[in-house]
């Protein structure tokens, strides 16, 4: 029987190791002290879990560690961490080669480490492979094996969970592939896709987001347009979306850890070999600038209504970066709140999900709790969370600009 240590216990990797339970053997692994001791006790402030379930977990032998000894013994090991990209939007796989150095130390003969972290097509065999050698002193492929499985994570989604998720495998060869691919369908009740090498499973991963991402682009595209000619982007989409084909997306902010960060990684890649990617680029600069594109449509409807920029109040509602979930990384609602600050706004911001202590240490503010939105020159609903979508705005004064498009009366939207 296969004894299987998940290596980084976050969004992607605590889901996957509680699926994994049920019929396995499984050690949590995490480098974050406060990370186990939590998991330990029962909670887990992202979410993914509720108190039933990890308590199944740990009934079902589950640990949690940060002891490299304790995963000695595991002979598939998952990689799960965050690969996130660095100030100059490069691929940061600092997280992926960490994970890899503490896999070396442990990895055994015939053991098998499988990649769930989206990279660049061939990242597994040119960044990680070398690490595992090095630090284990064993020769890959003959001696261990790895694979490629890309994570589908939805944060906050309670519908389409890890093993309601078709998942996608590969293997460093034929036959590993086959046993990575029969190791997942082993608890994948939506099924799997085995890939016929792992690039093409990167690759397939990397894309997925990318797709979205330029689709999304488009929208947030024609809503600047038609927001030029006066007409309502969404009653637009509504009417297009009655034909079979027609793809519906929403205009909105891109952030996450995903969709606002794949795309550079497959960029990164194509640069490297000398393509300069011009389509997904264009999609990434359009998006990356809707923060500060909806500030300005802010202060303009602002100036319509007679408010003095300097010292206005302005509250923004919600900071994560997606609805219903606490999942703050990346945010782009961030570029709102800077751009409304460098008008001279004083800008509050709540939200129902968000950690306060997580926000400060991330962004640097500090959530106000129960604002009256009464008191505030304009409302900015940044965040589509379902305690959001029945607030009355009867302030006729008061600029409401509503960027998820979640409410009847307001001044401004997508």
């Amino acid at each position: 029987m296969d004894k299987i240590a998940v290596i980084g216990l976050g969004y992607v990797g605590l889901p996957l190791a509680h699926a994994f339970s049920s019929k396995y053997k499984v050690v949590g692994f995490d480098i974050a002290q406060w990370r186990i001791d939590e998991l330990r006790s029962g909670h887990d402030r992202t979410l993914e879990l509720n108190a039933a379930q990890l308590a199944e977990a740990l009934a079902n032998g589950m640990e949690f560690t940060l002891n490299l000894d304790d995963i000695r013994d595991c002979n598939v090991y998952i990689v799960t961490v965050p690969t996130p990209i660095d100030k100059n939007k490069r691929p940061d796989l600092t997280p992926l080669i960490k994970a890899s150095e503490t896999v070396g130390k442990v990895l055994k003969k015939e053991d098998i480490v499988i990649y769930e972290s989206t990279v660049y097509p061939g990242a597994t065999e040119e960044d990680c492979v070398p690490v595992l050698e090095k630090f284990s002193g064993l020769k890959f492929n003959v001696d261990f094996f790895c694979g490629y499985s890309p994570e589908r994570i939805n944060p906050g989604d309670k519908e389409h969970t890890v093993t309601k998720i078709l998942k996608v495998t590969s293997g460093s060869t034929p036959q590993i592939g086959k046993k990575v691919n029969e190791l997942y369908a082993s608890i994948i009740t939506a099924g799997t896709h085995l890939a016929p090498t792992m690039k093409v499973a990167e690759a397939a991963k990397v894309i997925e987001n990318s797709q979205r991402d330029i689709n999304i682009a488009f929208v947030n595209e024609l809503s600047m347009i038609f927001n030029r000619m006066g007409i309502d982007t969404n009653a637009v989409l509504d009417a297009a979306g009655t034909k079979w084909n027609f793809l519906k997306f929403k205009p909105g902010l891109v952030g996450g850890h995903c969709i606002g960060v794949d795309p550079y990684y497959l960029t990164h890649k194509a640069q490297e070999l000398g393509y300069n990617p011009e389509i997904i680029l264009a999609g990434r600069r359009l998006n990356d600038n809707m923060g500060i594109y909806v500030a300005n449509q802010v202060i303009k409807l602002m100036i319509k209504k007679g408010h003095k920029i300097e010292g206005s109040k302005v509250l923004v509602l919600g900071i994560t970066f997606k609805e219903n979930c606490p999942d703050i990384r990346n945010s782009k609602v961030i570029d709102v709140i800077h751009e409304l600050k460098e008008f001279g706004c004083n800008v509050d911001v709540s939200d129902y999900w968000a950690d306060n202590t997580e926000v400060e240490h991330e962004y640097g503010l500090t959530l106000t709790e129960e604002p009256n939105k009464e008191e505030y020159e304009a409302v900015i609903l940044a965040v589509a969370h379902d305690q959001y979508k029945h607030l009355r705005f009867d302030n006729k004064n008061q600029v409401v600009f509503d960027i998820k498009s979640i409410i009847d009366n307001a001044d401004g939207r997508l």
